[in-house]
């Protein structure tokens, strides 16, 4: 696998996590009967934050996967065009 792929998948990772961490909050307040912005932030703060912290170190890695495979791309056309 290359870089670019490894960046992606990292990525999609990182989308993962964030959407679980809102998936376990409204999966947490399923036998609330009525909802309101306090009662979810609250929810939101019993999941914790590792999973925020955990999906942008995979976001952070994707961006980098990627612009390192792209640099690395552009340095070997750079090497080819001066042939």
């Amino acid at each position: 696998m290359n870089k670019r792929g490894a960046g992606v998948i990292f990525i999609a990772i990182a989308a993962f996590l964030f959407a679980s961490k809102y998936m376990s909050a409204a999966i947490f307040g399923s036998g609330v009967l009525s909802w309101d912005e306090p009662l979810f932030s609250a929810m939101l703060s019993y999941v914790g934050e590792p999973l925020s912290i955990c999906s942008m170190i995979a976001l952070i890695l994707g961006v980098a996967y990627i612009c390192w495979g792209e640099y690395e791309e552009f340095t070997i056309k750079k090497q080819q065009s001066n042939k």
